[in-house]
């Protein structure tokens, strides 16, 4: 029995051990480590290639770091090296701007519910040879109801705005009940008030007991539930910890190399060029 299925909350969500990767001669990578418990919200914040791209690839099992002759392995997730990708995302659900495309084209429609429920093969729509049970459809009714998008049954996913359509792809990823949900710049594209409403959806997942992953370069999106947070900064590990001991104007301007000044309210931390 793998160690995650004896004592899952013992087990880390995350743990690299020194992982390097290399793009052509260039290590875009450099012998990170890092440690994320499981059930912990956490947000991923750096610059444009600051390695956060990378990190998300490793996780998703898209990419693999530099192979060593000994020591422990580079990268466990819920304490196991070896995954099957189809299982491991049934644990950690992905959601990425980068692939809401492949949903909303407009010469292959696809309905919502059909889009959610799709989620359980691990396909883009639902096939003759997809059995779909009533089981499948409750919890594609509940994954949809979790993020307040019930309403927008009945519509073709081309149809919806960025905001509804990232919803939806939420709720395709939450069918599986996973332990974590890593999103990758899940507000890009939003304007000033669906992000907003985006994020209030997000906080509504946090406090009912869903892990978040949040990758971002902005500040102001990281919700007031996830206190943990770590900053990367040229492929490598510049700070960790608590929100009021990473967030700061020192750190900050580290990571974008440009002077920056910090503030919170609203339960939102907030930073400017300074």
């Amino acid at each position: 029995m793998s160690p995650d299925a004896t004592h899952p909350e013992t087990v880390p969500l995350l743990d690299i051990h020194e992982a390097s990767v290399q793009r052509g001669e260039r290590l875009i990578m450099d012998r990170l480590s890092l440690r994320l418990a499981a059930g912990q919200h956490t947000a991923i914040l750096g610059a444009n290639g600051s390695g956060k791209s990378t990190l998300i690839r490793l996780i998703a099992r898209q990419l693999y770091p530099l192979a060593r002759e000994d020591g422990p392995p580079a990268i466990r997730i819920f304490g196991r090296d070896r995954w099957n990708v189809t299982e491991l995302r049934s644990l950690i659900g992905i959601v990425s701007p980068a692939v809401q495309g492949d949903y909303t084209n407009e010469e292959s429609p696809l309905e919502v519910f059909d889009a959610v429920v799709s989620g359980f093969f691990a396909a883009r729509g639902l096939w003759v040879e997809h059995e779909v049970t009533e089981s499948m459809r409750q919890r594609a009714s509940e994954a949809l109801d979790q993020v307040q998008a019930s309403q927008l049954i009945g519509r073709d996913m081309a149809s919806l705005s960025t905001g509804e359509a990232r919803r939806v792809l939420i709720a395709r990823a939450l069918v599986h009940r996973p332990r974590a949900l890593l999103l990758d710049e899940p507000c890009a594209g939003l304007d000033p008030a669906s992000r907003r409403r985006f994020l209030e959806s997000l906080r509504q997942l946090a406090q009912h007991g869903v892990t978040l992953l949040l990758v971002t370069h902005h500040v102001e999106e990281i919700l007031p539930e996830i206190d943990h947070v770590v900053v990367l900064r040229n492929g490598q590990l510049l700070r960790r910890g608590s929100k009021a001991n990473v967030l700061t104007d020192e750190v900050l301007t580290a990571a974008f190399d440009m002077p920056m000044r910090v503030e919170q309210r609203d339960g939102y931390f907030h930073a400017r060029v300074g």
